[in-house]
């Protein structure tokens, strides 16, 4: 009878949980994804210019949006001109690039620079002509997308 009675006095102190945490507790288990488990992919042509490996990182669970990948660009490659519903980060994480907003200057990055694109702004970025870059994208999904992409970047845009 003693456990029934707090029991009952615990049940008296509960609230009802949130929909968040619900799911925390529903989940309740940490995932790993080990190095090498997920396979690298090259990025297309309709996106990229030049060689570029794109190495998923991570992709959160429903009900999160988030996703991240390793983008390493070779000397000369970058991406074309695109979009991101939610705005995107980018974290450099080894050798020399460049990023561009519509209208706006290249400017050049380096590791450790942190670069955020508001939702909906037209850039590109990717490796100086010399050098190869590597940084981390980091983007949310808005009704299943993550990018809208547009034409190439121009050698002359890119020459700039």
């Amino acid at each position: 009878m003693r456990g029934a009675a707090l029991f009952a006095q615990f049940a008296k102190g509960a609230r009802r949980m949130s929909w968040r945490e619900k799911s925390v507790e529903g989940i309740q288990s940490m995932e790993i994804k080990r190095v090498g488990s997920q396979a690298s992919g090259k990025g297309p042509s309709e996106w990229f210019t030049g060689t570029v490996r794109i190495d998923p990182l991570f992709q959160a669970p429903e009900p999160a949006f988030v996703q991240g990948a390793s983008v390493t660009f070779e000397p000369g490659a970058r991406t074309a001109w695109h979009t991101h519903p939610l705005g995107q980060t980018l974290i450099v994480t080894a050798g020399c690039g460049w990023a561009q907003r519509w209208s706006g200057p290249v400017e050049e990055i380096h590791p450790g620079d942190v670069i955020w694109f508001s939702p909906g702004e037209k850039h590109w970025h990717g490796a100086t002509p010399a050098t190869a870059v590597t940084h981390i994208a980091i983007q949310e999904r808005l009704d299943g997308k993550v990018v809208d992409w547009m034409e190439h970047v121009s050698h002359e845009q890119y020459r700039k």
